[in-house]
């Protein structure tokens, strides 16, 4: 039996770790790594066409799937590339090794052709990053990389020089236990004593639910009734709180409707669970606050807490909920249902209006029917921009469906590259990329992928030619819109171009059979919507002092539009309030 190379070595302890893919583009340093992955039948390489399509790629299979995801590039410009998706996976706790591979080691420090420093330059954007300087130090270093990923949550980045990779192997490696899961962290006694007697001694509860309710639906739930407490989200949240949930009072944020924002600002105590909800300005400062966080960095920095829990969410709601005194009295709980009830009703005309008829066609109406004709159990991956307010505001939760994005880097041109991935983990499953035209431009290049793997992504492209959210951002600033028109080809075109399905819609009556089409194809489709780019509307109120960045943070009350099938969900809910 031939001798192991240290890429081979590498190669198998990746494939003992759970990863299935490494998304990359092959070149020089990287060449014995791929080399040993054709090798290897553990492991497949998915040939993309950018290096942050390959990042953005394992973040979303990370966070579908909960595994150990990889993605690589090779030496100096190569591996730079992968460095935005891997920040979005990083922040998005998605845990990814990143293999960086290096030029001769040798030759490091001498200002050698492609030569950077990527066991520095990542160390931002992940909990781990160093470099492979001896063969003998490769098996530690990346069973040391691989438990920083899955242990807290992020990225680890290994720096391997090609001349290391392809030497040989130290004899005997010793093969330790690999960690490939995370255990559940419960709050000390003393914390949760404190929580139970700040909930008995309150009157009005307010839950304010993040990412970190995932798979604590049910505890969540029980614990409400019992409380009564109206429950809101933000967007991460949405996905896993919102469905079958009789105390909704919708999502607070920039893209936030309902009665969210005032169900947190009326109560006596506010519950942050498992959010990190970054628009501090949309948080009271006059109300008690408890944060519940398994990340205990996170606790308190967005907020002035009176109580900080470090613990999963799960966990502490199911030592919490058996001990605190059930509330009889739900006159706040009953009041918040009814104001989001009423918000919803208010603002469910702004796409209702003659929208079948509307030419260009209104992009809440787009992401309505979209969200009655996918399938129960969809994944959609979502560009940031408007793409992110139709998604917040129409596509409708049931714990089956996902809805990934870049919802705390905020990075464009996320969708189709995190469709791939998230396509890799079950070609049966129907994906689905929301897509502005700015952000599928940008990494236009990746659509050959779904051609050359014959992935069925679906790519839904809101076509208003223009950068929608940075022209709001101007309008809110008094600012006159300047460098935000895009000028598009057919994109549907293009799509048949590339060997794919594509249809472009130009008229409302269009759209349901076009989407239909698309979504029989077996293959990969785009279906490309000229859309309104005028179809925002907002307060009249809000100031150029009140906009930070992304965030229009200061302006509480934010974006005017339709809310979709929400707007049934808040009646429905509304029916169950008792009558005197």
């Amino acid at each position: 039996m031939a001798k192991q190379n240290v890429a081979e070595q590498f190669v198998d302890i990746l494939a003992r770790a759970g990863v299935r893919r490494l998304y990359g583009v092959v070149g020089d340093s990287l060449n014995p790594v791929v080399d040993a992955v054709r090798r290897n039948a553990a492991i497949d390489w998915v040939h993309v066409r950018h290096e942050e399509t390959a990042a953005f790629a394992a973040g979303a299979e990370a966070q579908i799937t909960g595994r150990l995801t990889a993605c690589a590039g090779s030496c100096g410009p190569g591996n730079l590339h992968l460095i935005n998706g891997l920040y979005d996976a990083h922040r998005s706790m998605a845990p990814v090794l990143a293999l960086a591979s290096q030029i001769p080691s040798g030759e490091i420090g001498l200002g050698y052709f492609q030569e950077t420093h990527p066991d520095q330059l990542f160390r931002e954007c992940s909990h781990y990053s160093e470099l492979i300087s001896n063969p003998g130090q490769m098996p530690r270093l990346l069973q040391t990389a691989i438990q920083h990923a899955i242990g807290r949550g992020g990225v680890s980045v290994v720096s391997l020089p090609g001349d290391i990779a392809d030497q040989p192997a130290p004899d005997k490696a010793a093969e330790t236990a690999l960690v490939t899961a995370r255990p559940t962290v419960r709050p000390g006694d003393t914390e949760i004593d404190r929580l139970v007697d700040l909930i008995d001694r309150a009157e009005k509860v307010t839950l304010f639910c993040g990412s970190g309710t995932a798979g604590a639906h049910a505890e969540v739930m029980e614990f409400a009734q019992k409380i009564k407490s109206p429950v809101g989200h933000a967007l991460r949240g949405k996905e896993f709180i919102q469905y079958d949930n009789p105390f909704d009072v919708g999502m607070s944020g920039l893209l936030g409707y309902g009665a969210a924002y005032e169900a947190t600002h009326e109560c006596d105590l506010l519950l942050l669970l498992g959010t990190d909800f970054p628009y501090n300005a949309f948080l009271p400062d006059d109300v008690t606050i408890a944060q519940v966080d398994v990340r205990p960095e996170r606790l308190g920095r967005r907020s002035k807490l009176d109580l900080a829990v470090w613990g999963d969410v799960k966990e502490t709601l199911r030592c919490v909920t058996p001990r605190v005194k059930e509330k009889q009295n739900r006159r706040f709980l009953d009041r918040m249902l009814k104001k989001h009830a009423d918000a919803l009703e208010g603002v469910v005309k702004a796409y209702t209006r003659k929208v079948e008829k509307h030419v260009p066609i209104h992009p809440e109406y787009v992401a309505s029917v979209l969200d009655e004709l996918a399938d129960d159990d969809a994944v959609f991956t979502v560009d940031t921009g408007m793409c992110n307010v139709w998604a917040a505001r129409y596509v409708s939760p049931n714990g089956r469906r996902r809805i990934i994005g870049s919802f705390s880097h905020g990075s464009m041109a996320n969708a189709l590259p995190m469709a791939i991935g998230a396509q890799f983990t079950d070609r049966g499953r129907q994906v689905v990329s929301m897509s502005g035209d700015g952000g599928f431009s940008m990494l236009m290049g990746d659509f050959l992928t779904l051609v050359s793997y014959d992935l069925p992504v679906k790519v839904v492209l809101f076509n208003n030619s223009s950068l929608g959210m940075v022209e709001l951002e101007m309008l809110v600033a008094g600012l006159p819109s300047y460098g935000t028109t895009n000028k598009n080809p057919d994109f549907a075109a293009v799509a048949r171009a590339c060997g794919a399905y594509g249809v472009r819609v130009e008229k409302p009556k269009q759209l349901a059979g076009a989407l239909k089409d698309a979504f029989k194809h077996k293959g990969p489709a785009l279906v490309d919507v000229v859309t309104d780019p005028n179809a925002l509307s907002i307060p009249p109120k809000i100031s150029a002092e009140m906009v930070t960045g992304f965030a229009l943070s200061a302006s509480k009350i934010v974006l005017d539009g339709g809310v979709g099938r929400m707007l049934q969900m808040a009646r429905s809910n509304l029916r169950n309030v008792p009558r005197p």
